[in-house]
């Protein structure tokens, strides 16, 4: 069974992919490691230990992560991401603290050792800035090689950007960071806006799991309704919330549900275009691609697969 790692900064999004991963049981849940974005890494840690409680699964172990870029000495959340997430990074909705601690571990240490202990059954999603990733990766640059597959949230390659026209709001937190993976050689899908906001959520949905009657239930509904709601005003042309989260988690667990591009990718740093993930011309040539990039999904198929896994879960959570 292979092994899963999600770094988060968790918001709405990323709660419905913690979600995703507690019911597919293709894979193990095996550390959630927490960074900066959407929420204060504090912030993030305590949501993760609550919502794994709620959803059942106490055995899940988080680690705290580093608390701002790679570049910057403190971090801010931003006002557009709690609009979008609520103050508390879960729609403002109240669940009870966990009773259990963040783990005394750090994040990086743990996902060396984790990488150290399974190998090629492990993989690794991050769904907020990859400062975590980069700070493994430059204290055991050799993790690059025996890891089984990165696939993260993140970045924009046929299509423009969510905080300005080529920038993705997870690249933008650390530009430099998600550089250095991409550029690393280690083997990463790039799950991207091309393909994250045509797999679309709507109050239909929603209403499912409110029609539960459990405490998991009505906690994901009234959560994801806050979320659908902020898109009423950022993107009202989508109809409904981007999955961006829970798709990287999807394509963890079933690789076919895109179709990817295989290219060696790089992160602009300087410029107007700083931020942007696009092809690095450098390595165009190269005959091994250490990356690709989901240019294609199967919506119904990976829609099917989001309801039916996390409906089961919040009707079994209580």
């Amino acid at each position: 069974m292979k092994k899963l790692i999600l770094d988060l900064d968790t918001g709405v999004d990323d709660a419905l992919a913690i979600s995703y991963a507690l019911g597919s049981p293709e894979i193990e849940l095996i550390g959630i490691t927490g960074t900066y974005g959407n929420v204060l890494v504090e912030q993030g840690v305590r949501n993760a230990l609550a919502i794994t409680d709620l959803l059942g699964h106490p055995e899940v172990k988080v680690y705290r992560g580093l608390p701002h870029s790679s570049t910057t000495d403190s971090f801010s959340v931003l006002p557009v991401s709690a609009f979008i997430h609520g103050e508390n990074g879960i729609g403002d909705v109240t669940i009870p603290d966990s009773k259990r601690e963040v783990e005394t571990e750090s994040a990086v240490d743990f996902i060396i050792d984790a990488i150290k202990t399974y190998g090629k059954d492990l993989i690794y999603v991050p769904t907020g800035p990859m400062t975590n990733i980069q700070a493994a990766l430059k204290k055991a640059p050799e993790i690059k090689d025996e890891i089984g597959r990165i696939v993260l949230m993140g970045g924009a390659l046929t299509v423009p950007g969510n905080c300005n026209a080529c920038m993705e709001a997870n690249i933008s937190q650390d530009p430099e960071a998600a550089d250095y993976l991409f550029r690393s050689g280690a083997p990463t899908t790039m799950i991207g806006l091309d393909v994250t906001l045509q797999t679309l959520l709507t109050y239909k949905e929603t209403q499912q799991w409110r029609e539960l009657g459990t405490t998991a239930g009505t906690f994901l509904a009234d959560m994801t309704d806050f979320y659908i709601k902020a898109y009423e005003t950022t993107s009202p042309h989508l109809g409904g919330c981007g999955l961006h989260d829970p798709l990287a988690v999807g394509v963890a667990v079933d690789p076919t549900l895109v179709t990817t591009l295989p290219i060696n990718m790089k992160v602009d740093l300087e410029g107007p275009t700083r931020g942007r993930t696009i092809g690095d011309e450098t390595r165009l040539n190269d005959p091994v691609k250490t990356m690709q990039v989901a240019v294609g999904v199967d919506v119904p198929r990976f829609l099917n697969e989001f309801m039916t896994r996390i409906t089961t879960l919040a009707k079994n959570a209580d």
